[in-house]
């Protein structure tokens, strides 16, 4: 990016901004790992992940600075990711170390400098809105006061879930209702996916989710671009469901999981990125052959858990579905939100 683009108006003094590099991964880690015990999240933060997202694969689709103070010291991160048409993630990181004045102006500039990028994005794109889309943690009063402070509203809260996988539970679940099938996605010869079932894939699951909360239409090569920035992607961690109506084999569901990294006792786990079922299949035990499917998985590749996210607001009931399954909630976010008009 030029200058003028790194730009961020009114920094506090002897603060100066740069674009990231792979060096400073281990600052970007500590200051990660520092916000998330400030909320009462210990454990390891996922340092593949924010290298691909700092300068690999997924910093593709993000525009990002880092902020040092007048010693040097990175002291914050800003990522502006266009997500998908009409949907932009900005994700600012500040230092818990600085003192509250510092760090909320700060944070106001970030806030400033994302929304801008934002609107380069939906320019580019043609666009004449887009959707701020932030975060924080249930208990970060903080981030939530900066959010507020830029103009966004919560609009959502998602509990996060963990449940335990036991070796014994490769060969031990039951398999899925009759008329039910799941199979993993098919592959060619050369170990990469069949493109007609990945684009089931991603049909089902925007049907599926096109009654949700905050649904938007993501293109299919967004779709998978984003699931493959993911260092845990492995295209045979994808499902498809079928239930058979009529004499018909029917694409029911889908599954999308990917390896977690080791916890603290530096045992993997796996997660569920996105599971749907469609609406004509519903009621047929589809959900739970496809979360059968993938605790068995696990448990067959030694792994300990296996996470998911779930809509706390969702009127489908699902959270009912996970806890009857054994999952637990392990921490809480907010979704925050607001409409951006280029006009």
């Amino acid at each position: 990016m030029s200058d003028s683009e790194l730009s961020v108006n009114g920094l506090p003094e002897g603060m100066q901004v740069r674009q990231p590099e792979l060096d400073d991964v281990d600052a970007i880690l500590e200051l990660v790992a520092a916000h998330r015990r400030s909320v009462g999240r210990d454990g390891a933060v996922d340092g593949p992940m924010i290298a691909r997202q700092l300068t690999g694969v997924g910093s593709w689709t993000r525009r990002q600075l880092v902020v040092t103070d007048a010693d040097d010291r990175l002291v914050a991160w800003l990522s502006v990711h266009d997500r998908a048409a009409g949907r932009t993630v900005i994700e600012p990181e500040v230092s818990v170390d600085l003192p509250d004045d510092v760090a909320d102006h700060l944070a106001d500039c970030l806030f400033a400098a994302g929304r801008r990028w934002a609107a380069q994005i939906a320019k580019a794109r043609g666009l004449k809105s887009t959707l701020l889309d932030g975060h924080a943690y249930a208990d970060d009063a903080r981030q939530q006061r900066w959010l507020a402070s830029a103009g966004y509203e919560k609009v959502r809260t998602w509990w996060h879930m963990s449940r335990p996988v036991e070796a014994a539970e490769a060969a031990g679940l039951p398999g899925p209702r009759e008329g039910v099938t799941v199979r993993r996605v098919d592959k060619h010869d050369d170990g990469l996916p069949v493109a007609q079932d990945l684009q089931t894939v991603h049909r089902l699951l925007e049907e599926s989710f096109q009654d949700h909360f905050s649904s938007y239409r993501e293109s299919f090569p967004e779709f998978v671009m984003r699931l493959r920035e993911d260092p845990g992607h492995r295209w045979d961690h994808w499902w498809l469901a079928f239930v058979e109506q009529d004499g018909q084999q029917l694409p029911a569901g889908a599954v999308v999981s990917s390896v977690s990294p080791p916890d603290a006792s530096g045992v993997e786990g796996s997660y569920i990125d996105y599971i749907g079922v469609h609406r004509r299949a519903r009621g047929h035990g589809v959900a739970k052959a496809l979360l059968h499917t993938v605790i068995a998985d696990a448990a067959e590749r030694g792994r300990n858990r296996v996470g998911l996210e779930v809509d706390a607001d969702s009127p489908t009931g699902a959270d009912g579905l996970y806890t009857s399954m054994g999952w637990q909630t392990e921490y809480v976010t907010q979704s925050w939100h607001v409409d951006l008009d280029l006009r």
